[in-house]
C-alpha cells in the first residue's frame, strides 16, 4: 500500500533552515505530482509547494524565495528545503500524493521557529 514518511522537522530560531524529506512507497513514485503542506494551530491545511514528475514547480506567495521543493526519484524522496524560516512558518508539514481521485498523507513533521 502507499506509504508516506516525513522527517526533518524541529525547533529553530528565525533566520534558520531545516530540511524535509518523505520517504514514499508503495507507488512508481516519478510519475506522479506530490505535495508539501502545512497546518498550523487553528487554521487550515494550506498548499506550500508541488512538484510535477517532470520537475516542474510551483510555490505559495509566502515562501518563494525562501523554500525549496525537490525530489530524487531514485530514493523516492520527496525534499523540502527551507531557509530564512520566520515564526509563522511553525506548523506541521505533510507530504501528500494524490493518485486517481485518491489523496495519501503522511503523518506530518513538526516544524518551530521562535523569534
Amino acid at each position: 500500500q502507499v506509504q508516506l514518511v516525513e522527517s526533518g522537522g524541529g525547533l529553530v530560531r528565525a533566520g534558520g533552515s531545516l530540511r524535509l524529506s518523505c520517504a514514499a512507497s508503495g507507488i512508481i513514485f516519478s510519475i506522479y505530482p506530490m505535495g508539501w503542506y502545512r497546518q498550523a494551530p487553528g487554521k487550515q491545511r494550506e498548499l506550500v509547494a508541488a512538484i510535477t514528475g517532470a520537475g516542474s514547480t510551483n510555490y505559495a506567495d509566502s515562501v518563494k524565495g525562501r523554500f525549496t521543493i525537490s525530489r530524487d526519484n531514485a530514493k523516492n524522496t520527496l525534499i523540502l528545503q527551507m531557509n530564512s524560516l520566520k515564526p509563522e512558518d511553525t506548523a506541521v508539514y505533510y507530504c501528500k500524493v494524490q493518485i486517481d481521485l485518491v489523496q495519501f498523507w503522511g503523518q506530518g513533521t513538526q516544524v518551530t521557529v521562535s523569534s
